[in-house]
């Protein structure tokens, strides 16, 4: 898929991941980006991009990613000063990171996980991906039935992309019960989507990142990511956001990648 000249949406847009998915694309002559945040930093990223190429390439909306009235304007409004959105890389995401059971030293209680923090989650990290995903593919369905067109085939070239950003927690890891459901949740979700929204000519793909010096991961402490991550890590340091932004591109752009792509410099978690 041609990347030049092409429509994107971007939510987590701000920084991490999200911000490194914009740079590439802009770098490999994206015709406009909808970078999405819920941080009005957004609007800085967007401003310097747009300096850094010397046109206007990149369009901040500040919202939240799982508002559906948000997310229909988002690409209403692309659409109108553009064209329709081909390429949707959905980054924005959250941990609320706790052991699934805890036993209270104080009572001797059983502590479960609570299960508001677990609905947040999954409305962020599962929810919210999907249906910017399946936004995108609605409106590419639609623009075709208006030109007369059914069933996709090979020689019209491929009509979207999505990447879902998966994680190495979707293997399971400790303390991330509800992080590590939404990221597994989220393979089922692109298998699915993959199988029906080709019809349209739309390919979905999942990228599963390491740990990657975000401000999520940072986020985590200094000694923690030396004593739990980079000692199991054959990398021997934090991911850099380039480098996934990097791959996901690569996703994008050769549509013979399909299924999953596993970037997690080679960690392998010393059994507890």
């Amino acid at each position: 898929m041609e990347i030049n000249g092409k429509v994107a949406v971007i939510t987590g847009a701000a920084s991490g991941i999200g911000h490194a998915v914009c740079l590439e694309l802009a770098g490999m002559g994206i015709k406009a980006i909808a970078m999405v945040d819920m941080n009005e930093q957004v609007k800085t990223a967007a401003e310097q991009i747009n300096r850094d190429h010397g046109t206007e390439i990149a369009y901040p909306y500040v919202g939240d990613t799982t508002d559906s009235q948000f997310r229909a304007s988002v690409f209403n409004d692309m659409e109108k000063q553009h064209d329709y959105i081909s390429i949707c890389v959905p980054c924005a995401g959250i941990t609320r990171d706790a052991l699934a059971v805890k036993v209270s030293k104080e009572t001797g209680k059983a502590e479960i996980y609570p299960i508001e923090k677990f609905r947040q989650v999954v409305e962020v990290n599962l929810i919210a991906p999907i249906y910017w995903v399946m936004e995108m593919i609605a409106h590419i369905a639609e623009d075709r039935a208006k030109k007369g067109l059914k069933k996709w085939h090979p020689d019209e070239h491929i009509q979207g992309t999505a990447i879902f950003i998966g994680s190495i927690s979707s293997q399971g890891n400790k303390g991330q019960v509800s992080y590590a459901s939404t990221k597994a949740g989220l393979e089922g979700a692109a298998a699915t989507l993959t199988q029906e929204a080709i019809f349209h000519g739309v390919r979905c793909g999942v990228i599963h990142p390491g740990f990657t010096d975000t401000p999520m991961v940072r986020a985590l402490g200094e000694e923690y990511i030396q004593n739990n991550i980079l000692k199991d890590t054959q990398l021997g340091r934090l991911i850099r956001p380039t480098e996934i932004a990097n791959a996901i591109c690569f996703m994008i752009a050769n549509s013979a990648v399909s299924g999953e792509l596993w970037a997690d410099a080679g960690w392998h978690p010393t059994p507890a």
